[in-house]
Formats: C-alpha cells, sequence, structure tokens
C-alpha cells in the first residue's frame, strides 16, 4: 500500500446509477489511462468523472509531489447525493412525481510501487 491520495465532487445532478455504469469501467486503471478512456466515452457522467480523476492527480502533485505518471484508480464509488422531489401534475388530477437524483463521486488515486 502506497500513499493515497483523495478527490470528491459533491452534487453531481446525475443519478448514481448512471456514474457507476462510467466508473466501473476506469476502476483498477492507472490515472493518465483512465483519463484517455473517459475522453471518448459517450456517456454524460464520463466528463465529471475524468474531473474528479484530474483534481485527485493534482492533489496529488501539488500536495504530496507524486509523479502523475505512477498514479492508478485503486478506489473509485458513487454515493447518492439527496435527491430534488419535482412534481408534475397528470390527466384525470393525476399527481405525477419526478425525482432529480444527484450522486457524490470519490476517487482515491494510488501510487504504484
Amino acid at each position: 500500500m502506497g500513499v493515497q491520495v483523495r478527490a470528491v465532487a459533491k452534487y453531481v445532478g446525475l443519478s448514481p446509477q448512471k456514474v457507476r455504469l462510467v466508473i466501473d469501467q476506469v476502476r483498477g486503471m492507472e490515472a493518465q489511462a483512465a483519463l484517455d478512456n473517459l475522453k471518448f466515452m459517450p456517456q454524460g457522467a464520463a466528463k465529471p468523472v475524468a474531473k474528479v480523476i484530474r483534481s485527485a492527480m493534482s492533489n496529488a502533485e501539488e500536495n504530496l509531489g507524486l509523479a502523475s505518471q505512477d498514479l492508478f484508480v485503486s478506489a473509485i464509488f458513487a454515493d447518492e447525493g439527496p435527491t430534488r422531489k419535482w412534481r408534475r401534475f397528470g390527466a384525470r388530477g393525476r399527481f405525477k412525481p419526478i425525482l432529480k437524483r444527484s450522486a457524490h463521486i470519490t476517487v482515491v488515486l494510488e501510487e504504484r510501487e
């Protein structure tokens, strides 16, 4: 176990379920390779995930003086954020709830020996 570096993005306006589909693709990869992969993913969640990985890499370089090519994604997960409950009124006096979900994305990078 090397040195661990974290970065968290909170209140991302995507459902955690959709973010997890992207996250599962980059878990365990080299940090730079993960960014290269995310660049070509069509999913909307790829952009915020890449942003958090870049942030963790910057934290590692600035705060701990680690080289970015030695870093890999040791842990990455998306937790559920608060859900904004919206309403729409349907036909015949019915009520159609709309749930605007949000996610907290956490990335833990580690130095590979």
